[in-house]
């Protein structure tokens, strides 16, 4: 299987210097700048790939159509629809060889959508005119890209519905929201396994994930461990951390970096790194941070560490309908849409 692609920033970057074009649409029309015009045409799905585009800032249509769609075909179909409704804003930034899949962000008219659904202002969305522009153009383009690839690949269906999948995907904002006076991860996430002895209670993996590209010294990387184990000391939950880095050789040095310190926090910490992952999320990619320990499954991590527990997501009185979890996959409705 073809390797993920490596964090697209910092040294040896596919992209280029942040480059990128806007797309043009046809001259605007009532029916693409008016939400209330759309509310025939949007199906559940549009609304939750709003949703998700919106929450995550920028996916890719290969990312879209890898968790909501059956065909990169129909995906890219009906994401030309919602970009020329406005729903979408989209661009492609430059690359050094090759080609970059069209890169979505939400566009005027989502922002109403949204804004809409959640009784508020388009401004609380904290979307502007120039929010594509600056997503475009921004030095964390490629990490944020990174982070989204691996993420779908975990929430993607797979053809075996005995392997396990992601129920929960909280993005680096909505984990800033909650926790942000402790730790900020990349994103926080659930992955659940169904083949387990227990059907009533499947495997369950929660976990933090930092999403390394090597432009932070190892020091910084080794200090932000203190924070997750002071979370877990605060809120009485352990769940487990989890680091992917950009090559083989940065993996090794996180772990002789971080291997002690992790344990004295007590804290259980896996790397993987670009060189180990390919396009079968359930396969063996992660190594505990233990001398002896072998690269394994999400699922395996779970026996390495049998006391992990979850973090909690409850709504609380601050969590309004923009801050809520958007589950990690579309709705599903019988006529697919």
């Amino acid at each position: 299987m073809p390797a993920l692609p490596r964090p697209a920033s910092g040294p040896g970057s596919r992209y280029t210097a942040r480059a990128a074009l806007t797309r043009p649409r046809p001259t605007p029309a009532r029916h693409r700048t008016d939400p209330a015009a759309l509310t025939r045409s949007l199906t559940a799905r549009d609304l939750w790939i709003t949703a998700m585009v919106h929450e995550h800032r920028v996916l890719t249509s290969t990312q879209i159509a890898r968790i909501a769609f059956t065909s990169q075909r129909s995906a890219q179909r009906r994401l030309r629809v919602l970009h020329h409704h406005a729903v979408l804003d989209s661009f492609r930034p430059l690359t050094q060889t090759g080609s970059a899949p069209e890169h979505y962000t939400l566009g005027p008219t989502g922002a109403s959508v949204i804004a809409a659904h959640a009784a508020c202002e388009p401004a609380a969305l904290g979307w502007r005119p120039t929010t594509t522009g600056r997503i475009a153009y921004s030095p964390s383009l490629g990490h944020d890209i990174g982070v989204n690839e691996l993420l779908t690949h975990l929430a993607a269906p797979t053809p075996n519905t005995t392997h396990g999948h992601l129920t929960l995907w909280l993005s680096e904002r909505s984990c800033a929201r909650r926790w942000d006076d402790m730790i900020r991860p990349d994103a926080y996430a659930h992955w659940h396994d169904p083949t387990t002895p227990d059907a009533d209670n499947p495997v369950l993996l929660p976990f933090f994930l930092e999403y390394d590209t090597g432009s932070q010294p190892l020091p910084r990387v080794e200090a932000k461990l203190a924070g997750y184990a002071a979370f877990t000391t605060s809120t009485n939950t352990r769940p487990a951390l989890l680091i992917h880095t950009r090559t083989a050789s940065r993996d090794r040095a996180l772990r002789h970096r971080l291997a002690q310190p992790a344990h004295d926090l007590g804290l259980y910490v896996a790397t993987s790194s670009a060189d180990f992952t390919t396009h079968t999320p359930w396969g063996p990619w992660w190594t505990p941070l233990h001398p002896a320990a072998r690269r394994t499954t999400l699922t395996g991590l779970t026996t390495h560490w049998p006391h992990l527990t979850p973090a909690s997501i409850d709504p609380t009185d601050a969590d309004t309908a923009l801050t809520l979890p958007i589950p990690p996959r579309p709705p599903t409705t019988p006529d697919g849409r």
